[in-house]
């Protein structure tokens, strides 16, 4: 039986025994086997459709999630073209982390590479379909923009001040709460962030004596930003991110606190 799929294996001992048992009692277990192998035939003819019913279950516990990302990773830059990029890899990074060990743990594992770019579809109309509260206008100038997101922080309890145009240090907001002091930079910009504002900040925590650093964006980040946000325990946030942000400390040091 090496090499058979499931399927065959099935009919083939649906057939054995069936088989055997039509002998012994006639016509009653012929039937009866013929029913049992179109049973298992209409099984396998039904396995896509069973297939994407499970990828759209998974998708739809997280579906508000996925809608906010994909809002948060999408961005019109300065020539008007909307950018998806963050949010291609962040609908991709979901399938591979989350669909994927639930599909190949329900016997669809064959299915994980064929049928890769059906489940990110999936994902995507799940979240497209999602609806969330109306996003409120960010502001354009950078400066407003600072203020805007000290306002987000103090609405989530946190005694929050912008630090100013100049001597910042590449802090752009002061934030306090429950004894825990965060530094944030903030980028209001057409493009994602890059490196330099996770260095940057990171620098400024230093230099404030901060136990939290963050950099907070309208427009995402890029892969390198994301890949020493992880080294140097930058928080990397959108502005959404800021109402529900709680104080963090990394245990004996005071310095930065790990990134989500």
């Amino acid at each position: 039986m090496s090499g058979r799929s499931p399927t065959a294996t099935r009919l083939f001992w649906v057939a054995v025994i069936g088989g055997g048992a039509s002998l012994r009692y006639g016509a009653p277990a012929f039937a009866a086997t013929v029913a049992a192998c179109l049973a298992v035939l209409l099984h396998r003819l039904d396995r896509p459709r069973r297939f994407r019913s499970l990828v759209r279950r998974i998708a739809r516990r997280h579906a508000a999630t996925l809608a906010l990302r994909r809002r948060q990773e999408c961005f019109v830059d300065a020539y008007g073209n909307t950018i998806e990029d963050g949010w291609l890899r962040e609908r991709a990074y979901f399938v591979e982390r989350t669909v994927l060990p639930l599909i190949e743990e329900r016997g669809f594992s064959d299915y994980v590479e064929p049928r890769f770019d059906e489940m990110v579809e999936i994902v995507d109309r799940i979240a497209c379909a999602h609806e969330l509260p109306d996003v409120i206008d960010t502001p354009e100038d950078g400066v407003a923009y600072e203020r805007y997101c000290a306002e987000l922080l103090g609405e989530a309890g946190w005694d929050a001040r912008p630090t100013g145009a100049s001597g910042d240090q590449g802090c752009d907001v002061i934030a306090e709460k429950s004894g825990i002091r965060l530094v944030v930079q903030c980028k209001r910009y057409g493009r994602p962030v890059g490196n330099a504002a996770v260095q940057e900040v990171a620098a400024a925590a230093l230099h404030w004596s901060g136990d939290m650093a963050a950099v907070v964006s309208n427009a995402g980040f890029t892969s390198a930003a994301r890949k020493l946000a992880g080294t140097t325990g930058v928080l990397l946030l959108h502005h959404d991110d800021l109402s529900d942000l709680a104080p963090m400390r990394r245990a004996g040091r005071r310095v930065l606190t790990a990134g989500r």
